[in-house]
């Protein structure tokens, strides 16, 4: 098993990156996008990257239990994409917009970071970096940037490599 997490800021350069590290493992690829889509600038955003992957990849919609999703997908012969960790947590931040379940962030992250050192194959998982700037206005940006540092700091202690992105070049931290 091999975990790669690749953070960057946005336009960093971090998905396409990933898309080429999962064509380079030779390895069938699944694709499990956590996005959904509010309104007609992020379709355009969405069809972006659609439109640069092979066609010959699996395609999988998730945007709230990926654990279970790279469960059931992740095999010894197989690499997986999950792009990415950023909007996943934001959908289960926002008050309007997580699963109408009984399961809470917490217990959906945790299911994650205890599933990532079990897996086969071959994972790659992207994220943004979003500690670098100020700190936010507002309690609900506050507590998307706090969780959105402690999940990257998690995943990072868990995978093998860990890279950042900026202007599409990839600096290896781990």
């Amino acid at each position: 098993m091999s975990t790669t997490l690749i953070l960057g800021g946005a336009r960093s350069g971090k998905s396409a990156y990933a898309e080429q590290l999962a064509k380079d493992s030779g390895l069938p690829v699944t694709y499990i996008a956590t996005a959904q889509v509010y309104d007609s600038e992020f379709s355009q955003r969405i069809a972006h990257h659609r439109n640069r992957r092979p066609v010959e990849w699996q395609l999988v919609e998730e945007p709230f239990f990926l654990a279970d999703t790279i469960k059931r997908h992740a095999s010894p012969d197989r690499c997986l994409l999950v792009d990415c960790l950023t909007l996943w947590l934001a959908q289960w931040i926002c008050d309007d917009c997580h699963p109408p379940q009984d399961k809470t962030w917490e217990a959906e992250q945790q299911e994650l970071l205890d599933l990532l050192p079990t897996l086969p194959g071959n994972i790659i998982l992207v994220s943004n970096e979003v500690g670098m700037g100020i700190v936010p206005l507002g309690e609900i940006n506050r507590r998307f940037q706090d969780a959105q540092g402690r999940l990257n700091q998690a995943v990072a202690a868990l995978s093998q490599r860990t890279l950042f992105m900026a202007a599409g070049l990839p600096l290896q931290l781990k």
